[in-house]
């Protein structure tokens, strides 16, 4: 492969570097993809922008799923990707059937908006003159961000309902998480359900790598969760044998013991406090974010943020990018659980550029600011109100929440740190002003 750029983390009591020359020199992975209604859609392998992996761990058949729509409505500047975890009996089948029907709900929530903000225009320009043809000319596409939550609450809310008549999916005891994410132009919209996650990997003033964590871990622990729950008369408790994990359970009865706070079926605790409804994130892009990491749990259990984006900057070559973590964490898996059996893995990396990337061995160091980054833009960069900790890890903007409290709250958020003890969240007051934005005048 020749000499390429790594990142060194300790494996198995050593250092590592994370690309052995030739360990990927034969593979090439095979495209599968379709077209479907105006899109590309992408079930394997890798484009110019989506390089996307799953593996099938040792606890049976593989439930995670993942799907890459390119030109998202027939939009050429428009990515949608999903990465979704099953769990339960059918947990596979959960999660193939969100991944097949999901973002076919998502398009025709988002084209419905679209004429909606088109007939504002058309109505506005009859009374106002030019100014507001100039202003739909420009902005056709952009939507407001009441606008873009109401879309994603739509298709969650439609999906799951999908689910309770689909006469194939027995879905009463299993179910699905959703982390989702669409791209138009400098704008990230992420709807996120359940505990899977989704990372930017953004340059910092040194040209180090920096990791923002763009979604929540939605567990049952987090205190505005655990509230809803106990409202709605389910149980929020971590068993013996695992004092670490808190799951939902039903009230009279110690089961289904479900490890996240929303997703989709798992009807048997809709009544107690599991919903369906996504936490939708937003955040304007700049020259210095790079990529996204979407990946199930099974990455996350083992693997940092920090760890996870620099094994992806790492990558002799972007196609390979998401088989490289994949590889990582299951090589994780074995050596931090021996005893334990590797979870499934998925991930879908989403470059933000046509160009390559320009990994460095050492995200402190300040080398390699030539090239293409050093020809960046050093216009002042947006940011979201976030805060950092010791890994500079950081939780980006929610849609429509003050983020002063709530979001200090949750900086940096790990899952190995503790966050059973986090001050309770502030109510997402948007999700009234989304609801209202699809019903009749």
């Amino acid at each position: 492969m020749g000499g390429c750029c790594s990142h060194n983390v300790p494996v198995r009591g050593k250092v590592e570097s994370e690309v052995d020359d030739g360990e990927y020199e034969n593979d090439h992975s095979t495209h599968v993809t379709y077209e479907r209604d105006g899109a590309r859609v992408i079930m394997k392998g890798s484009t110019m922008f989506v390089s996307m992996d799953c593996q099938q761990g040792k606890k049976g058949v593989n439930q995670d799923a993942l799907t890459a729509w390119e030109d998202f409505i027939g939009e050429k500047d428009m990515i949608f990707c999903g990465v979704f975890d099953g769990h339960g009996p059918l947990g596979h089948k959960v999660s193939q059937c969100v991944r097949d029907n999901l973002p076919l709900k998502l398009s025709e929530a988002i084209k419905m908006a679209q004429q909606k903000a088109c007939r504002f225009y058309d109505a506005n320009e009859s009374e106002t003159g030019s100014c507001y043809d100039d202003l739909y000319d420009e902005n056709n596409h952009n939507m407001s961000l009441a606008a873009w939550e109401g879309c994603f609450l739509k298709s969650f809310d439609e999906m799951d309902e999908h689910l309770a008549r689909e006469v194939n999916t027995d879905s009463y005891c299993s179910g699905s998480t959703a982390v989702t994410i669409i791209k138009q132009g400098d704008q990230l919209i992420i709807g996120n359900l359940g505990d899977s996650r989704a990372v930017l990997c953004t340059r910092g003033d040194r040209d180090q790598l920096i990791p923002v964590q763009l979604t929540v871990d939605l567990k049952p622990e987090l205190p505005s969760e655990a509230s809803r729950i106990m409202k709605c008369e389910g149980r929020v408790f971590a068993a013996e044998e695992e004092p670490d994990v808190y799951r939902i359970w039903m009230p009279d009865d110690d089961c289904p013991g479900l490890a996240m706070s929303r997703a989709f079926g798992d009807f048997c605790l809709k009544d107690y406090g599991l919903i369906s409804a996504p936490d939708v994130f937003y955040r304007k892009l700049t020259n210095q974010d790079e990529f996204v990491i979407l990946a199930t749990d099974g990455v996350w259990d083992v693997l940092t943020n920090i760890e996870a984006i620099n094994i992806v900057a790492s990558a002799p070559r972007r196609a390979i990018a998401a088989k490289m973590l994949v590889k990582r964490a299951v090589r994780a898996w074995r050596y931090k659980y021996p005893g334990s059996k590797v979870d499934d893995c998925a991930v879908i990396c989403l470059f933000l550029d046509e160009q390559p990337v320009i990994s460095q061995s050492n995200s402190n160091s300040n080398s390699n600011k030539s090239g293409s980054h050093g020809s960046r833009s050093k216009r002042h960069r947006h940011r979201s109100k976030s805060t950092r900790n010791e890994d500079t890890e950081t939780v980006d903007g929610k849609v429509g929440v003050e983020l002063d409290e709530e979001w200090k709250a949750l900086g940096g958020l790990v899952r190995a740190n503790s966050i059973s003890k986090l001050p309770r969240l502030a109510r997402n007051i948007s999700k009234r002003q989304a609801s209202k934005y699809y019903k009749e005048s």
